[in-house]
């Protein structure tokens, strides 16, 4: 399992790790303090993750956990995400981004709708 670990963030997944800028979009969606893992899964993990904490039995793209106010994990499930890149019009790379700032906004409490999908084409653009 590759592991980085930064203050107030680490990232795991099995293989390689894909390159994103983790720590600059984790500081500006939940800033500095927030403690975040992120987890990269195959699809077995994540529909076992799915169906013991939302009682839901797909395969799901990512899942977020708050674990407290100012903690969380988010789980990104990257063959999903190679299944569905195309159907949204976007590159794999830029997909898993989106998962990432979308995931790091449920987070901060957001919900699905127009304020958040705005937020989202902002950060997606800034940090593409």
């Amino acid at each position: 399992m590759s592991v980085i670990e930064l203050p107030s963030l680490t990232i795991r997944a099995s293989g390689t790790i894909p390159d994103y800028q983790y720590k600059k979009i984790k500081e500006t969606i939940l800033g500095n303090r927030y403690e975040l893992s992120i987890v990269f899964v195959g699809p077995t993990e994540a529909q076992r993750l799915n169906k013991t904490y939302r009682n839901k039995t797909y395969i799901p793209n990512t899942l977020s956990f708050p674990l407290d106010a100012s903690a969380g994990e988010l789980i990104i499930c990257r063959s999903v995400a190679r299944a569905q890149y195309k159907k949204f019009g976007m590159t794999y790379h830029t997909y898993v981004l989106f998962l990432l700032i979308h995931s790091m906004l449920h987070l901060k409490g957001m919900a699905h709708g127009s304020t958040m999908e705005k937020l989202e084409q902002e950060y997606v653009k800034k940090f593409s």
